[in-house]
């Protein structure tokens, strides 16, 4: 670096100054700018003050050439002379503070940023391996058939004997209707009856005197055959009074609400003295015999059946108690309040510990199948859905790619789309992780093979 000539620059002055003031820089006064070169050292000689705003004669800012070297490596700072400043407006602050502020904030040398070492990952190759699929749901106990049970016309009921829980048995009376107009109507054609055989006495005898006085010639044909066709329509009405007083008993006898077959109260609908219409369901009677046990399934479990057919059901409260049974009805829509379908699974013979109501379990065992298979710890998340990250076995850098979740099991999960065999697939230190990262990966041994297991509440 070339030394200017000596002179003196006007003293730099911010604001007013005393004149008796003086700012010196010596080499003591600069620390090392970096690590590598020296503070160049100022002497009082090398360069005249600049004055910014009034000049002081006495204040003497004075910087040897020599002291002004550059930090950078590449090139020197420029040397100054007279006049090589402009001169601002003053009152703007301390100017030898700025100046030096400006000095060393010039010296700054960019030290070199150290890479950072690759990141240890731990990694599993993505490849297929079978898995023995086991559903677990969870259910309860319901009787085959279940009748609702109501009256074949309206009323007011006037007694109830039965209420849930209660065990009945075929012909048992429930529960009564008032039965004031049936009876009327009972009385009603019993009389007709009464009158229709009255009649039929009268034209009978009628019918038999002609037959006699006709045997004899002291009657005519045609009374003969007036009295055969009154004693004809006194047995059709006859006939017709029985049926109607057979209605009307009828009619008397359905004021009773009768249990069909034996069975347990499971619900009741109604209470004395409310009045119902025909065909209002009144009590619920759960029959003895088959049941069956009863699951809300959701539909992506359906796509295949149980591999030999048969699911096992247990009772929650003692799973000791087991008995197998099969799928006999899939209801063929969805429940559109829970989004599931009802699975029942009949059971012919039922130990007596599974009574009606009582929760289950139902386990029921698939053929394995291939999947790529990964711990809970691989996966992260792109847009709200499931990826991985998948390193470059070349650049080790790595990316992230898409997956769909098949099945969540204890501690891995089933890949239905997304990974091919050979990705290598980071399963530990996911979180830590950019696109395009250089990592270094460990391989982590797959997990064992485990049948999965799915679990619902029914």
């Amino acid at each position: 670096m070339t030394q200017s000539r000596e002179g003196r620059l006007d003293h730099v002055a911010f604001g007013r100054k005393h004149p008796n003031a003086k700012h010196v820089i010596d080499s003591k006064s600069l620390e090392q700018c970096s690590g590598e070169q020296p503070v160049p050292t100022f002497s009082r000689n090398a360069l005249d003050h600049v004055a910014f705003g009034l000049k002081r004669p006495n204040v003497k800012n004075v910087i040897d050439s020599q002291s002004l070297e550059h930090c950078s490596r590449e090139k020197p700072v420029p040397t100054f002379s007279r006049n090589a400043l402009w001169r601002p407006r003053r009152g703007a602050g301390s100017g030898l503070g700025l100046f030096a502020l400006l000095a060393l904030a010039g010296c700054q040398d960019s030290a070199p940023v150290d890479a950072q070492p690759p990141l240890a990952v731990l990694t599993q190759t993505a490849k297929l391996s079978p898995r023995a699929q086991t559903v677990s749901l969870t259910g309860e106990i319901k009787a085959r058939i279940q009748s609702d049970l109501s009256f074949r016309f309206a009323g007011r009921i006037a007694t109830r004997s039965v209420d849930v829980g209660d065990r009945v048995v075929a012909g048992q009376v429930l529960a009564t209707l008032e039965t004031t107009e049936q009876k009327a109507d009972t009385d009603s054609a019993t009389a007709s009856v009464q009158a229709a055989e009255a009649t039929l006495r009268q034209a009978s005898a009628t019918f038999e005197r002609q037959k006699s006085l006709l045997a004899n010639g002291y009657t005519t044909q045609r009374s003969y055959d007036n009295a055969n066709e009154a004693y004809r329509a006194a047995q059709a009405s006859l006939d017709s009074a029985k049926a109607n007083l057979a209605t009307a008993q009828d009619q008397l006898s359905y004021t009773a609400l009768r249990a069909e077959a034996p069975g347990i109260i499971t619900a009741r609908n109604a209470e004395v003295g409310q009045v119902v219409e025909a065909a209002q369901a009144v009590f619920t009677v759960a029959r003895d015999g088959a049941r069956d046990a009863v699951f809300d399934v959701y539909e992506a479990l359906l796509v295949q059946k149980p591999a030999d057919g048969n699911v096992e059901i247990a009772l929650i409260s003692n799973p000791a108690i087991k008995v197998a049974g099969t799928v006999r009805e899939v209801a063929p829509v969805v429940d559109p309040a829970t989004g599931s379908v009802r699975v029942k699974i009949g059971l012919d013979q039922p130990p007596p510990e599974m009574t009606l109501g009582a929760a289950v379990s139902g386990v029921g065992h698939f053929q394995p199948r291939d999947v790529f298979a990964l711990p809970w710890t691989a996966f992260f998340t792109q847009g709200g859905k499931a990826a991985v990250w998948v390193v470059d076995p070349k650049s080790r850098a790595v990316s992230l790619k898409p997956v769909v979740i098949d099945i969540y099991r204890t501690g891995e999960v089933l890949i239905a789309s997304g990974l091919s065999a050979g990705d290598i697939v980071v399963t530990g230190g996911a979180q830590l992780l950019r696109p395009g990262q250089i990592v270094a990966p460990t391989e982590q041994q797959p997990t064992a093979f485990l049948p999965a297991r799915v679990g619902n509440a029914g």
